[in-house]
């Protein structure tokens, strides 16, 4: 954008695609007047926002966080970094953030953007016959047809998730025999037609099995394209061999410089077989220590405490991270001794509305809601702790209460929330209503 522009939100609705600031209402999660009378001074990208509350620190009483302390703050961005954080000026020709709660955009670190019903003719789920093979089953018949609109899916998908506060997610995509690339190609137009207001990993999942259905030439072809993961399903369930798929796993990773992302489902010794052999291969290639992680993990459910804590410490120590549901069924994932061992742990929604499950919201702030809820996390405290899961692990206040975020340089990625600090945010997801500025765009 060039020169300098004094334009309503109603304008901007008209061009929602500027390059360098462009803004769109989310009706889902915004009244329609909320900033519709505000007016943006943007300069070369530059967005000025006055009235932006933010935390201070925590409020202290015989040595327990009772409270959350907040101020107004006047916060400029630039070039999607945010250049200055001043005391509050109610008289600036600035955006008026109406004392709304800025907080680090949420982040989806486990969900299938390629494969969904959402945006389109309503499906729900069918009965499952024969477990996750009978699954791949289904897919194999289904995945053609998925295909002819993904990408318009995708980005509708997307849309969803951004209404519910979400910049950026890590999408698994199908590869394997039936998809071929294709799947991966139709989501990677969706994320570069989002690109100006949304961020993505994408992992090449093999759904299908590596070796069972022979995902293998696939696999090693996705592997040379923009992806940052390496993905897998169930070693010893689907391919019969812990072994020969975690080798082909980790070799793969290794030759093209990606990460490791494994679904592992499975709750009995295989399952417990796959994690410490992964825990192996990572300890003996330490490229990939804080880029391996496991998603859903159930067994760890399953474990006594005694090994829970065994297992918890050992993926600490290899920098192995778990991305877990929230809730999962009669399970409940010990999250909690994970994060007391330094595992990196992340949420997503996983599916929404596709052959895997009739629901979803598309809310990561939902998901740490019922972590709170699942743990017992409803002190002012824990409950601030519990934003991690929406945000991928950062919040405004470390956890003796000294500001961590906004910094000046940091990113601009940020959601405004009604709600006077993060552990009411988390408490009341209701009040997600404002607008996600990710880099040079605002929501």
């Amino acid at each position: 954008m060039e020169g300098s522009h004094n334009i309503s939100r109603k304008d901007f609705l008209k061009n929602s695609a500027l390059a360098m600031a462009g803004i769109t209402l989310t009706p889902a999660i915004v009244s329609a007047n909320t900033f519709s009378e505000d007016k943006i001074s943007s300069v070369n990208g530059t967005l000025i926002l006055k009235n932006v509350r933010l935390e201070t620190g925590f409020e202290y009483e015989e040595g327990e966080v009772i409270a959350t302390k907040t101020d107004l703050f006047l916060v400029e961005t630039e070039n999607g970094k945010i250049t200055k954080i001043a005391p509050n000026n109610p008289k600036a020709k600035a955006v008026d953030a109406k004392g709304f709660l800025m907080l680090p955009a949420f982040k989806d670190m486990h969900i299938h953007l390629d494969k969904t019903f959402y945006g389109d003719k309503w499906q729900a789920v069918r009965r499952r016959k024969g477990g996750v093979k009978g699954m791949i089953a289904l897919e194999e018949q289904i995945m053609p047809e998925i295909l002819k609109n993904s990408t318009y899916k995708a980005e509708k998908m997307i849309e969803l998730i951004q209404s519910k506060g979400t910049a950026f997610a890590r999408s698994h995509v199908n590869v394997e025999p039936t998809s071929k690339l294709d799947s991966l190609k139709n989501l990677q137009i969706a994320l570069e037609r989002k690109k100006k207001s949304f961020g993505a990993e994408i992992v090449a999942f093999p759904q299908h099995g590596v070796f069972y259905k022979n995902s293998v030439p696939y696999l090693k072809e996705a592997a040379q394209m923009d992806i940052d993961f390496i993905g897998g399903v169930d070693p010893y369930t689907i391919d019969g061999a812990i072994e020969k798929t975690i080798d082909f796993t980790v070799q793969l990773a290794l030759d093209h410089q990606k990460g490791i992302d494994i679904h592992l489902h499975e709750t009995g010794e295989s399952g417990l077989k796959t994690i410490e052999y992964l825990i192996d291969k990572v300890n003996e290639n330490p490229f990939l220590k804080g880029k391996t992680f496991f998603s859903h993990c159930f067994v760890l459910g399953k474990l006594d405490k005694t090994k829970q804590e065994e297992i918890a410490e050992k993926l600490g120590n290899a920098q192995l991270g778990i991305a877990s549901t929230i809730p999962i069924g009669n399970l409940i994932m010990p999250l909690p001794t994970l994060q007391k061992h330094n595992v990196i742990v992340y949420t997503g929604n996983d599916s929404i509305i596709d052959h895997w499950n009739t629901y979803g919201t598309g809310s990561v702030l939902e998901k740490a809601n019922l972590y709170a809820q699942l743990y017992g996390q409803s002190t002012e405290f824990l409950l601030s702790r519990s934003l991690k899961l929406a945000t991928a692990n950062l919040t405004p206040l470390d956890d003796k209460g000294v500001q961590q975020w906004p910094k000046i340089g940091d990113n601009a990625d940020f959601v405004l929330l009604n709600a006077s600090c993060s552990a009411e945010a988390v408490s009341r997801i209701s009040n997600v209503e404002s607008l996600i500025y990710r880099g040079n765009v605002v929501f």
